[in-house]
């Protein structure tokens, strides 16, 4: 990818590489291989699946509001054409259209799976993707991070019961647990669920893992479960063969991070060891140079992201009514394109949601315009459904949590209709 972004995005992706080392160790009893089967069983609540897109998706460029004529003028040179013109959208609803580049999330869209939610997002208003990060994973926008006691999805599973035995509730797909998990019970970072051993000569792994568990027993929380936790994931991990794992309905995954890491998510889904949470995230979207809405960088992005999301989709289509799959972005890009043919950091957005309950077949919108009068302080798509009333409308419909307000502190949900 030739656009590397901003000096701020530049920093964010160099300490994730210094990072890229880490991996968590710890330790359980040995437990016998599970076959690849459709899950089920606990309670009727659904697997909740988050995807971070980090660097500010542009949700102008991927769920098109053609209808509004502000975007040509706003962008007269890389606003995706109207649905009939060459390059142009596809259409969702004779308003709204989808990124060609995006077409294969046409697959859930047109089975009533997957909704678009526009001129959503975080009501904060920075423009940093450090701050924006972790204010939204802290679930506290215009807020004191003083008022989040960890992330928000670390508080829901932390005041609902286990699916499972409770050993590992979720997972994130990456290197360093992100910040939307912080402070979760049962939680740990695995960025290859395939390879998530204990580190060192097999032939003493045994007696090592035994030491250790031993020797964590004694130490003070959070460390203590942290590392028994991490010891118990690998012993659960190892129960599922996921070299081996064979993709259902005609899946066929990108080979990219973002491929994999769903791939893996299937596998583990279906493996039912009492996952309730799977983050992934993909990189790379701060686009401030030539944007790329064709065969340039948001394309390439977008291809890869809306493969992954379908691969995934046939996948599980088995058991789509058992999980929810949440897309979200930090902030957006600004309305106009600025001299670089690209665009800077804004404020409002789209979301994605997936699954088996959700109104889906639609864009949910309460559409502000985008005219200059109607944007956030003169530049940006004002944000009209806040992210928290769509995850909290999830949390309570679909994953059996009551307490809103612990999840989401000093906030009021007015829930979009995006579960049916």
């Amino acid at each position: 990818m030739k656009n590397p972004g901003c000096a701020e995005w530049q920093q964010w992706s160099r300490r994730k590489f210094l990072q890229r080392s880490f991996q968590a160790t710890a330790a359980a009893g040995l437990l016998p291989k599970v076959a690849m089967g459709g899950g089920g069983g606990g309670e009727d609540r659904d697997v909740f699946v988050h995807i971070f897109l980090r660097g500010a998706m542009d949700g102008l460029t991927t769920v098109v509001p053609y209808g509004d004529p502000e975007l040509y003028l706003a962008r007269p040179t890389v606003a995706v054409p109207e649905p009939g013109q060459t390059n142009g959208a596809i259409d969702l609803d004779g308003f709204f259209g989808l990124s060609p580049a995006a077409s294969p999330l046409m697959t859930p869209y047109n089975n009533g799976h997957l909704a678009f939610v526009h001129a959503s997002g975080s009501p904060d208003p920075s423009r940093s993707h450090f701050d924006a990060m972790t204010i939204m994973e802290f679930g506290v926008p215009n807020q004191s991070l003083a008022n989040a006691d960890g992330g928000w999805l670390a508080r829901h599973i932390n005041s609902v019961a286990p699916l499972g035995p409770g050993a590992f509730r979720g997972c994130a797909v990456m290197d360093l647990l992100p910040e939307t998990f912080a402070g979760a019970q049962g939680v740990v970072p695995v960025p290859d669920m395939a390879n998530f051993n204990f580190p060192g000569y097999s032939g003493t792994a045994e007696l090592r893992k035994a030491l250790t568990a031993q020797m964590y027993e004694e130490a003070i929380e959070p460390v203590r479960s942290a590392a028994l936790g991490s010891l118990a994931t690998i012993e659960i991990l190892k129960t599922i063969d996921f070299d081996g794992y064979a993709p259902t309905g005609g899946a066929a995954y990108p080979d990219s991070e973002l491929g994999h890491g769903l791939r893996q998510t299937a596998a583990l889904i279906k493996a039912d060891v009492g996952v309730e949470a799977v983050m992934l995230e993909k990189g790379g979207w701060d686009l401030h140079n030539e944007l790329g809405i064709v065969d340039g960088d948001m394309a390439a992005l977008l291809d890869d992201f809306s493969k992954s999301l379908e691969a995934f989709y046939l996948d599980m289509l088995g058991d789509i009514g058992k999980i929810t799959v949440v897309v979200v972005s930090e902030f957006g890009r600004r309305v106009a394109e600025n001299g670089s043919l690209g665009a800077d950091h804004g404020h409002g957005n789209a979301m994605m949601v997936l699954g088996g309950s959700v109104a889906g077949g639609q864009v949910i919108a309460d559409w502000p315009g985008l005219a200059p009068a109607n944007l956030f302080n003169g530049d940006d798509l004002e944000v009209t459904i806040d992210y928290r009333s769509v995850l909290a409308e999830i949390l309570e419909k679909r994953m059996g949590n009551t307490d809103l307000a612990n999840v989401f502190p000093n906030f009021t949900p007015v829930f979009p209709g995006v579960i049916v």
